[in-house]
């Protein structure tokens, strides 16, 4: 199944770097949002934004797969809306880090929603900016 949204980004810090800041709860909060994350299999936890109008902040997820370092996979469930969101990180010959995201399983009714998707990948384009400030 070809993903909703996925977005290419491309690093000079090292894969372990990367990686750290995809699985510890603290980096996770300096580029997302404040979360109860730890990178254990089957773990539930929350990011928690601040609320709006038409939205209350929180994005509930569980761990579904790690393959350290290579990628992570967790559940992505907010405003009546469960989505799987995987990470892959592939090393470049050039010592660059290409990080990948792909997120999968928005509704139909969602997908047929006016901006919907690109709400998305806005959101997830400003957060692997603010990623790539975080790591240098």
């Amino acid at each position: 199944m070809k993903p909703d949204v996925s977005l290419d980004f491309q690093f000079t810090s090292s894969v372990e770097k990367v990686w750290h800041a995809l699985t510890d709860s603290d980096m996770l909060a300096k580029w997302i949002w404040n979360n109860d994350f730890k990178a254990v299999v089957g773990h539930k936890f929350q990011f928690r934004a601040e609320p709006s109008e038409w939205w209350d902040g929180i994005v509930d997820c569980e761990v579904l797969n790690i393959d350290e370092p290579n990628s992570i996979t967790y559940t992505w469930a907010s405003a009546g809306e469960t989505t799987t969101v995987t990470w892959t990180l592939t090393k470049n010959a050039d010592d660059t880090v290409q990080l990948k995201l792909d997120q999968s399983g928005f509704s139909e009714e969602t997908k047929a929603r006016q901006g919907a998707i690109q709400g998305a990948t806005y959101a997830w384009t400003e957060m692997g900016n603010k990623l790539g400030t975080v790591l240098a």
